[in-house]
């Protein structure tokens, strides 16, 4: 098997960002039983996420529940630039998101709350196979406890 000269990686990867592929367009269900929540807050119960593509960006809606009926229903039009944008909505401790692309499968985010103490790095990879998207993320909780979750998630 020949090897791929670094550059010419970059290069690949570069065009792929740049012909805006992107693996987690579509919908996506989280599976609590192979997830590991935050042992802080109440148990999600249900929860859809739905990734589309509009203006140049990807809105993502998330709408679902926790344990004893708190209601996340939020909504986020984010570019994959690094910068950040609102959340809007209710049901999460973040306020404000800045997603960035480093390949077709793979997205960074910066979760952070406004006047508090949240906030979080997340991992975000979608499988080689496109059926699972698993979502890794770690940092200082509202209550200023660090916490580190792995949420699962099954193409719809």
């Amino acid at each position: 098997m020949k090897k791929i000269p670094g550059t010419m990686f970059a290069m690949l990867a570069i065009a792929a960002i740049a012909s805006g592929a992107d693996n987690s367009l579509g919908t996506w269900k989280y599976n609590a039983a192979k997830s590991k929540q935050n042992p802080g807050l109440s148990p999600i119960t249900s929860l859809t996420s739905t990734y589309e593509a509009i203006d140049g960006g990807v809105r993502i809606t998330i709408k679902g529940e926790r344990a004893g009926g708190l209601k996340i229903d939020n909504v986020t039009t984010v570019k994959y630039d690094g910068k950040e944008v609102p959340v809007t909505g209710t049901g999460v401790a973040w306020d404000t998101v800045a997603y960035r692309q480093i390949d077709a499968n793979t997205v960074t985010v910066e979760r952070s709350k406004k006047g508090g103490r949240y906030h979080a790095t997340v991992r975000d990879v979608v499988s080689a196979d496109g059926r699972t998207l698993t979502q890794s993320a770690k940092g200082i909780g509202a209550d200023g406890k660090p916490f580190a979750t792995v949420g699962v998630w099954d193409r719809q």
